[in-house]
């Protein structure tokens, strides 16, 4: 027997001799259990340990001469292209009139035909050039200034010419039958021919990172002072009955990038029941009115919204804006949330719906509006690891410890049973 050293009394492990054990059917058994218990709780430890978890983080939002992107895709199904205008405008003052760069109008047919595509690239009436002019030809610009976009500077050779210096003028232009241009490119007849179609507008809009709105309306728009004016006289004088409305479906409407699906499905049981996962709450929703004075109103709160995957500060480059949609860094969008309000343009009240106290202005231009706001705060949704290793390590310990400790009892308690019972039987006996 080797001799006791000073640390044989600190044994916490006292053993026992083969001798003294005893060995049982009952703790062949429990040991089995035990081992798969101990193997089950263990991988789901380690399928823990490999789990990522969306943390959110709420801070002030300090970014600075930002600009954001508008994506939309809006259809129109009985409003013509050529009628309707898309202008932005915000509290700093930047408008942006009848806007075409990054946007495109795709022409329908009616929806009696199907509403199928017409043309993409055609989007306009006046897509005709005045090329087959004498050289020497300077078009009148009836009592107004020629624009300083005209293809002949001081002149207005083509009907968009002069529609656009009687915009500059703050003038309606009309169906522009008493002028030459106009008559000249069939202006009027055209207009006409297209009085049934629909249309989409579809593309992606910039503006600036403060306060404001943007609509889509009829009418070349225009500004009269301090008030901003749409000329609806084609839009109001409809020949053969063929009225307008802005009925309307919104495909999609997203202010920045969309966020990735696998933001939602980490969430998993995170996300609350009342929670709208789909973080554009406008998409596929559908406006129907048979009024042609009719306003869409839809207020936007829009949160600025960060997404950081798991080891961003690694994957990160130095580029300015470092938006990465594969998860090279981190993707900077915004999410929104939106109350939408409608009425006529006669007013009145909604005693029709037990509310005669709710009155409704009169005026207004018809179309869709889009108010938006800023939320001075930015959510961070930050991707972590749901464990740390040693926090996995311990958990394996605690696992392992605590499934011994209990099947130790169980077997225990087994034998002690196993052991009365034979006791009892010997007595009859």
């Amino acid at each position: 027997m080797p001799p006791k050293s000073r640390f044989t009394k600190l044994d916490a492990f006292t053993k026992t001799v083969d001798e003294a054990r005893i060995r049982t059917t009952s703790g062949g058994i429990v040991t089995i259990v035990s081992l798969l218990v101990v193997l089950f709780l263990s991988w789901g430890e380690w399928a823990d340990y490999r789990r990522v978890v969306i943390h959110p983080e709420l801070v002030v939002d300090k970014s600075r001469g930002e600009r954001m992107d508008i994506h939309l895709n809006i259809t129109f199904p009985r409003m013509p292209c050529e009628l309707l205008t898309l202008d932005v405008m915000d509290v700093s003052g930047e408008q942006q009139h009848g806007v075409a760069h990054g946007v495109s109008k795709v022409r329908l047919r009616p929806e009696s035909q199907g509403g199928g595509v017409i043309d993409v690239k055609a989007l306009n009436l006046h897509d005709e050039t005045a090329e087959h002019l004498d050289p020497s030809y300077c078009g009148e610009c009836y009592g107004a200034t020629a624009p300083p976009n005209a293809q002949k500077a001081g002149c207005c050779n083509t009907c968009e010419d002069v529609r656009e210096a009687y915009a500059a003028q703050g003038w309606a232009f009309g169906r522009g039958e008493n002028v030459e241009q106009c008559t000249r490119e069939h202006y009027a007849e055209r207009l006409d021919e297209q009085r049934e179609e629909g249309c989409r507008i579809e593309g992606e809009l910039q503006v600036n990172k403060v306060v404001g709105n943007f609509h889509l309306a009829p009418g070349r728009s225009f500004s009269n002072g301090n008030m901003h004016v749409h000329d609806l006289k084609n839009y109001w004088e409809t020949p053969n009955g063929k009225q307008h409305d802005f009925t309307h479906t919104i495909h999609q409407l997203r202010f920045g990038p969309q966020l990735p699906t696998a933001l939602f499905q980490r969430m998993g049981k995170n996300i609350m029941p009342w929670t709208n996962h789909h973080q554009n709450p406008l998409d596929g929703s559908r406006q129907m009115t048979n009024d042609p004075g009719y306003n869409y109103m839809y207020f936007v709160k829009i949160v600025p919204t960060s997404y950081l995957p798991l080891g961003w500060e690694k994957k990160v480059k130095n580029v300015p804006g470092h938006v990465d949609l594969n998860g090279e860094g981190s993707l900077e969008t915004h999410q929104y949330s939106v109350t939408s309000h409608k009425r006529s343009l006669q007013g009145g009240n909604d005693a029709a719906e037990g509310h005669a106290e709710r009155q409704h202005s009169q005026g207004g231009i018809p179309g869709v509006f889009f108010s938006y706001d800023i939320s001075p705060m930015k959510v961070i949704n930050r991707e972590e690891p749901a464990k740390t290793f040693t926090g996995f390590l311990a958990g394996l310990c605690a696992i392992v410890g605590g499934t011994l400790t209990v099947a130790a009892a169980v077997d225990r308690g087994l034998f002690e049973g196993a052991s009365r019972l034979k006791k009892m039987r010997s007595k009859d006996l």
